[in-house]
């Protein structure tokens, strides 16, 4: 039972995220590492998938927006006159970050270039769709103290994803 994924073990896991287009939108060849039953990084569903599996197993897991990414929200969309927008922001795909009077910054991202007019959108690029996720699990081993109090592999690095 020592390696088999259950609460307050470390697991490694190497993942690919697929669109609702069916077009590869991430992908992690090197393991990250979470603390499993820990409030950990990844969406509960995909977690819950994992349980009683094994290093080597692999996972399929359909996330519909409610137990993923999430529904798209509005307020997070902005529409403006291209010409008030700078040069370096006119395209597709560009990213700006904006803070409002509190301190509070967001990424918003270029989505729609059209009619002299410019959209940008801090929603996650995958908020409305149904998105597969296909998990291999490396490794799993026991955690440790810290590592159960603190919900983060002491091996693993900062840079790492949050799945949720």
């Amino acid at each position: 039972m020592e390696d088999t994924v259950s609460p307050n073990k470390v697991v490694y896991i190497t993942y690919t995220i697929w669109d609702q287009g069916g077009q590869l939108f991430e992908q992690y060849d090197l393991p990250i590492a979470y603390v499993h039953g820990v409030n950990g990084p990844l969406f509960e569903k995909i977690e819950k998938s994992l349980e009683g599996k094994r290093a080597g197993d692999k996972v399929e897991v359909l996330l519909p927006p409610q137990d993923g990414f999430g529904d798209p929200n509005p307020d997070l969309t902005f529409t403006d006159d291209l010409e008030n927008v700078p040069p370096e922001h006119r395209q597709i795909g560009s990213e700006v970050l904006f803070e409002n009077d509190r301190g509070e910054q967001m990424q918003f991202r270029v989505t729609r270039i059209e009619n002299g007019r410019l959209t940008v959108d801090a929603n996650h690029p995958l908020a409305g769709q149904t998105v597969k996720f296909f998990v291999t699990i490396v490794a799993v081993r026991p955690a440790t103290l810290d590592e159960i109090a603190n919900g983060i592999p002491a091996d693993e690095g900062a840079g790492s994803p949050r799945l949720h």
